[in-house]
């Protein structure tokens, strides 16, 4: 079993509500895209490798399920893991911790790669991933 990859993200005083919460799900969603880049990042793939070879990352689906409070000053661990099936699209499976272990929010996002050229999504996008990558393994490839 591989090792869950997770980044660190402390709230911010500017990103919370007059109820002093995080501000709704497009922080969220920000965070979870940050975890999500952090990961190909330290798997080698980098924005200009996918436009060099003539891919982009695309968002198909996003389904965020709330559980517990996120306040400022609080520091929140966000993980990800794709999940690769057969055929056009990914997964990434993501959970938002709070550093004592309790669980705020978790995100499932269906995801693709875009051929640029034809505007379709290209049939196989983990051999992609996996051609691009210096560590295929923290994708699960």
């Amino acid at each position: 079993m591989r090792e869950t990859f997770t980044v660190r993200i402390a709230v911010r005083g500017y990103e919370i509500d007059a109820m002093g919460h995080l501000n709704g799900g497009v922080l969220y969603y920000q965070y979870a895209e940050h975890a999500r880049w952090e990961l190909l990042r330290a798997a080698g793939v980098v924005l200009g490798g996918l436009l060099e070879h003539g891919v982009g990352p695309v968002n198909l689906e996003t389904t965020m399920r709330f559980h517990n409070e996120l306040r400022y000053e609080n520091e929140v661990d966000v993980s990800c893991a794709f999940r690769w099936g057969v055929g056009k699209s990914f997964r990434a499976e993501q959970e938002f911790r709070r550093t004592d272990g309790i669980l705020v929010a978790e995100l499932s996002n269906v995801g693709g790669l875009m051929d640029l050229q034809a505007r379709r999504l290209v049939v196989d996008p983990g051999a992609h991933f996996r051609e691009l990558a210096t560590n295929p393994g923290l994708l699960g490839l």
